[in-house]
């Protein structure tokens, strides 16, 4: 996905963001519903991503054949794709698709008491990445969730069979994959749910880059401070860079803060400029 089919799905990723510290694993499991009415007509989707028609318009064309059947949030979010630009139809799909299974994976980073955030989300990867050695080590299993003559329910028990023990929401992506993998192997789709788990475990994740290296102290202090600003307990890299400017260098999920250049690292430099005391 490319050009305005990616800014969309940008854009629909940064709405959903707002709904997920509520979301439960039924609205993963509602949008892969809608993906699946979706992908059940070429001429929907083709309404749906029609650049002549106006957004409101295809709005309301979800918000009607969804009516009823979702949740409010589920038919919010489908309703804004609808909204948006996409450069091929299939585009919409792929991005139901993407929008369902981050639903699944920020469900796994809040946890059920004992893997929370980080835990979770390396659960949650680690499942899916189970799940694929033993499909991979069997040719057997690979024909059988590859039968063309098989249905999609057959094939989604056979894969919740294979992955017992795992997490709710890796047997939802593992069912999902199974039953609908959309022109790939499920283990390819798997791989790209996994993918998407990694990239949300970078949010948890502070790659600091320092100067001199760091006593224990200071690395407690870092580690407090930069807790402190994300508001989450970060899991903590550090390497020494003596070229560095500004001492500090801190990369977490995409953003990228320089002591030299960003004010909100000024605590932390204090921090840091009080290692001797």
């Amino acid at each position: 996905m490319a050009g305005v089919s990616s800014e969309s799905l940008a854009n629909a990723l940064a709405d959903l963001e707002t709904k997920l510290p509520t979301a439960s694993l039924s609205l993963a499991d509602e949008l892969f519903g809608i993906l699946r009415i979706v992908d059940s007509s070429a001429g929907l989707r083709r309404a749906l991503t029609d650049p002549s028609r106006e957004g409101a318009e295809k709005s309301a064309l979800v918000e009607r054949l969804l009516a009823g059947k979702v949740s409010s949030d589920a038919s919010q979010i489908a309703s804004h794709l609808a909204t948006l630009r996409w450069a091929d139809s299939r585009d919409i799909s792929d991005a139901l698709e993407t929008l369902a299974a981050t639903v699944a994976i920020a469900v796994a980073e809040q946890g059920n008491g004992e893997a929370v955030g980080l835990g979770g989300l390396e659960r949650l990867e680690n499942d899916l990445f189970a799940f694929n050695r033993r499909v991979e080590d069997s040719h057997e299993l690979q024909a059988a969730l590859s039968e063309p003559q098989a249905t999609a329910d057959a094939k989604r028990t056979l894969a919740l069979r294979l992955a017992v023990g795992a997490s709710d929401e890796a047997l939802l992506l593992i069912g999902q994959a199974a039953a609908e993998p959309r022109g790939l192997k499920p283990t390819e789709l798997v791989k790209r749910f996994a993918a998407l788990a990694a990239k949300r475990q970078e949010r948890w994740i502070a790659e600091v880059a320092v100067a001199r290296p760091l006593s224990e102290t200071q690395l407690d202090r870092l580690q407090a401070g930069l807790n402190g600003l994300y508001g989450r307990e970060l899991k903590m890299t550090t390497t020494v860079d003596p070229q560095l400017l500004g001492g500090v260098r801190v990369a977490v999920g995409d953003e990228v803060l320089d002591a030299s250049t960003l004010a909100r690292l000024a605590d932390l430099r204090q921090q840091l400029a009080g290692q001797a005391g």
